[in-house]
């Protein structure tokens, strides 16, 4: 069993509390009858009073309250249990956070647009298992291989150009991390690289044969415009200036498809210019469907149900019940006579 919301378990401290207002109410109907008279006198003259009622409606109106809290809280029992085996391919997906990824010229900026394809290529995927990179001049695990894919995506709005330290871009750095993300030989591995294709290392070709040497195939998606756009120094969503070269000169970057092509085809993999969502995320359903799924999952998975309705149903019964419970003796148990209280 499973608690959705444990925080209203903190209702239950209410119990004691309607406890201790019972009996300071009882102390004090106690204390009035005193100095009304005897107490024997005043039960003579109230002969329908019960002492034990009062007691059963508190004890009513206690699990009454259980119930309303246990439902808020709303208990989840696992049914079934039952082996769900998964079929698709490893994937993961490398994004560009350097500075040049500011740039503008794409709407809203460069990373953002790579941030806004990857989520919807994340929503056509179904059993595939998924993994994200992050790099800059350095490569920056962001995410190991998961099939929680909301989870994937909180870490995707949280990437950032400030993620990694080292300037440049180093796309051979991004395909070596990468690559240590496919833990099983026998799954079609993927890797999706989104870029401007601005690269300050030499190797990334290389790189790239031997990713396609593991078996890894790797389609390159380019963001940014030929022809280029400035790179905005903001402070608090402020544009103070532009980013500016050792003359002063105000640097415009542009989008570099020649080393994304380059990569793609080493691997025998695609390339797709990031313009247009809609086009980049039907181009990447395209090559997934003619790329061999495994399977390469079997896991028990519970089907928790959830258990409020009970909860709250039998509390609704006993709050009726208590409205209805009334404080004086019932006929049938005086004659019983259980407290011996016949003269």
């Amino acid at each position: 069993m499973e608690l959705d919301e444990k925080k209203y378990l903190y209702l239950l401290f209410i119990l004691p509390i309607v406890v201790l207002f019972f009996l300071y109410n009882l102390y004090w109907k106690r204390k009035k009858q005193r100095e009304f008279g005897d107490l024997d006198l005043v039960k003579k003259l109230s002969p329908e009073s019960s002492f034990f009622k009062p007691i059963l409606k508190l004890g009513v109106l206690l699990l009454a309250l259980t119930g309303l809290i246990l439902g808020l809280v709303n208990p989840k029992i696992g049914t079934k249990m039952e082996t769900v085996k998964r079929e698709g391919i490893d994937i993961v997906f490398a994004i560009d956070v350097s500075k040049s990824m500011l740039a503008e010229d794409v709407a809203p900026n460069r990373l953002e647009k790579s941030k806004q394809i990857v989520s919807q290529i994340i929503n056509q995927l179904g059993s595939d298992r998924i993994g994200i990179v992050a790099y800059a001049g350095n490569s920056f695990p962001v995410l190991p291989i998961t099939t929680d894919y909301s989870v994937a995506k909180m870490f995707l709005q949280s990437m950032n150009t400030d993620m990694v330290s080292s300037v440049g871009t180093s796309l051979d750095e991004a395909i070596k991390l990468s690559a240590t993300y496919f833990d099983d030989k026998k799954t079609s591995k993927l890797l999706i690289m989104i870029s401007d294709g601005e690269d300050h290392s030499e190797g990334a070709e290389a790189a790239a044969e031997e990713a396609n040497k593991l078996g890894i195939k790797i389609i390159t998606i380019g963001v940014g415009t030929e022809k280029g756009g400035m790179i905005p120094l903001k402070q608090n969503g402020v544009v103070q200036g532009f980013k500016r070269d050792s003359n002063n000169e105000i640097v415009i970057t542009k989008r570099n498809q020649e080393s994304l092509i380059a990569i793609a085809k080493a691997t025998k993999g695609g390339y797709v210019k990031g313009t247009n969502t809609k086009d980049v995320v039907e181009y990447v359903k395209n090559a997934l469907n003619n790329i061999e799924k495994t399977e390469f999952e079997a896991t028990q998975m519970a089907d928790f149900q959830s258990q409020f309705q009970w909860f709250l149903g039998i509390a609704f019964i006993l709050l009726v019940l208590d409205v209805f419970l009334l404080e004086r003796k019932t006929k049938w148990v005086r004659k019983l006579n259980l407290f011996n209280d016949k003269e």
